[in-house]
């Protein structure tokens, strides 16, 4: 089955400090004119910026929240489920 380990909350928030990974502007980039089929709309250069900054943040917490939900049912991996059950919270809190 597929998953990712739950780390511990300490090891999660030292791992993000170390790590600058995340989406790339110019992915985000294309996957807004994918998604974005009026000529009309443009994004500007800031609104990419905090675009990207916001999708990973996004996808952060909800690893957070998937590792913390697979932690309370005592399992050591996160699996869909665990995504699964955070998700609607975490719309709402977004």
């Amino acid at each position: 089955m597929f998953g990712i380990e739950a780390e511990s909350e300490q090891d999660s928030s030292m791992q993000q400090a170390d790590d600058s990974s995340g989406f790339r502007k110019d992915t985000v980039h294309k996957l807004l004119q994918l998604h974005l089929k009026e000529d009309k709309v443009r994004v500007s250069a800031d609104a990419l910026v905090l675009i990207t900054e916001m999708l990973n943040v996004f996808v952060q917490e909800a690893a957070a929240r998937a590792a913390r939900q697979a932690k309370g049912e005592e399992l050591a991996v996160v699996d869909i489920e665990h995504v699964e059950k955070i998700l609607p919270q975490l719309l709402l809190d977004f």
